[in-house]
């Protein structure tokens, strides 16, 4: 991703990067990773991304065995859910602190290796005295806590290791490797817990993972000379003055992009809670795979198609601030358009269908809010991406209960439907007018240094 040097030009107001075949170049680009390693790094990354994710479904997939064993009530099992989500808000912005500081590899091993031993103990936990409800909670509050610098952490590797014209591609691959984690932790679920006990899920995933954190220690940090970041006498100015970062909120394009990517999270909270449940009362004759491995089937290569058009518009010379708004359009726009019909009477395929595509419009935000902090303040990218995930984990948490209440007291699923079309409209709206992708972080410096 950097052995091509990269040179900035104006474009519509914004900075493009283009090619230029010469080895001399300003040294920011020396922090940058060569190309051969960053296929590597984006190779194990996805599979990072998909094993958090086979261990963040662990326990969901294996509740309902777990409930029946230790005698847990859905007020019980509610309770050892959501301690994940809490835990998951506490180290965002920690976690993207320290990947802006140290650097996010380090920080992402970490990770890895200690939710690898969560994991992996969760059935020991579970069996070591007559405390079990009060133990898993705790299990997945430190899961929570551990897997919460894993995308601030990204966040800060995208700004700090890759060139702009490649950003979109990077995290429209870390998504895709979500969507496979949910797939294989549902598909390999299913069968372990038919044949060997909901144990062994935990077991399997742990032990893999744990493999994960071995062979980025083995191959990529053992022995290696972390690259640093490349700091300009302006970016040393403003490291200098990092604790003032959130005075960044002010800039109508930073609480812009904060507030669109809190829309974009509380509905992708609330459509993964409930579709399962939507589609089983609506149509409980239905082949539950059908529903539950279609929509991420569409998802994986939408997100990784949204991600290439993103770079290619850039590099093509487009503006970066107008292809941020058009990734972000079909995102929330082009889903508004399939979930609606949701509010009124569909079938089977059609539902399966305009969820589908839904689902996998909306993957198209990595090219747009998802990587928009990385162009305004990539001295602080890390730590102000683990801000706004914080605050979209909350208003993903909330969004999801005023769902359920809506269901409870209508028994409709429309006003589900309408919110989530609400909220994207909202987000879109706010992006639209205020979004940018010019460099703010050091105007603000600026500022303050100023007054």
């Amino acid at each position: 991703m950097a052995d091509r040097q990269t040179s900035g030009e104006r474009k519509n107001g914004c900075e493009v990067y283009t090619a230029n075949d010469s080895s001399e170049e300003e040294p920011e680009d020396q922090n940058l990773w060569p190309r051969h390693l960053a296929r590597k790094w984006i190779l194990i990354l996805f599979m990072g991304t998909c094993l958090l994710y086979c261990a963040r479904m662990a326990m969901p997939i294996c509740a309902v065995s777990m409930a029946a064993s230790f005698k847990w009530s859905k007020i019980d099992s509610g309770l050892v859910l959501g301690g994940f989500f809490w835990g998951y808000c506490f180290t965002q912005i920690l976690g993207g602190h320290a990947s802006d500081k140290v650097g996010g590899e380090r920080v992402l091993f970490i990770s890895a290796a200690s939710w690898s031993l969560i994991t992996a103990a969760t059935p020991l936990l579970a069996k070591l005295g007559s405390h079990t409800l009060a133990l898993m909670t705790m299990a997945r509050f430190l899961m929570g806590l551990l897997q919460g610098v894993f995308y601030p952490s990204l966040a800060s590797l995208c700004s700090q290791r890759v060139v702009e014209g490649e950003r979109g591609f990077l995290m429209s691959t870390m998504n895709s490797g979500s969507f496979l984690g949910t797939l294989l932790a549902g598909g390999m679920g299913s069968l372990m817990l038919d044949w060997y006990g909901w144990e062994s899920l935990f077991y399997l995933i742990g032990f893999l993972s744990g493999l994960w954190a071995l062979i980025v220690w083995q191959f990529f940090l053992k022995g290696e000379i972390p690259l640093k970041k490349i700091e300009s006498s302006s970016d040393s100015e403003w490291s200098l003055s990092r604790t003032r970062w959130l005075s960044l909120l002010k800039e109508p394009p930073v609480w812009a992009m904060v507030f669109t990517h809190m829309c974009v999270c509380s509905s992708s909270f609330t459509l993964v809670s409930w579709l399962p449940t939507y589609f089983k009362e609506s149509f409980p004759h239905a082949k539950g795979w059908v529903y539950n491995v279609v929509p991420w089937l569409v998802a994986i290569p939408s997100a990784l198609c949204g991600g290439y058009v993103s770079d290619f518009l850039i590099n093509e010379g487009c503006g970066v601030v107008a292809v941020r708004k058009i990734m972000q359009f079909i995102a929330m726009g082009g889903s508004c358009v399939f979930i609606m019909p949701l509010t009124g009477g569909v079938t089977f395929p059609s539902a399966v269908i305009f969820v589908s595509a839904a689902l996998g419009l909306s993957t198209f935000t990595s090219g747009g809010v998802g990587v928009n902090v990385q162009d305004l303040t990539p001295s602080c990218a890390g730590a102000l991406y683990g801000f706004m995930n914080m605050l979209g984990a909350f208003m993903g948490l909330l969004m999801v209960s005023m769902s359920g209440y809506l269901i409870e007291v209508t028994l409709s699923w429309a006003w589900v439907f309408s919110l989530i079309t609400l909220v994207n409209a909202t987000g879109l709206g706010i992006f639209l007018v205020f979004g940018d992708a010019r460099r703010v972080d050091l105007e603000v410096y600026s500022q303050v240094t100023v007054a």
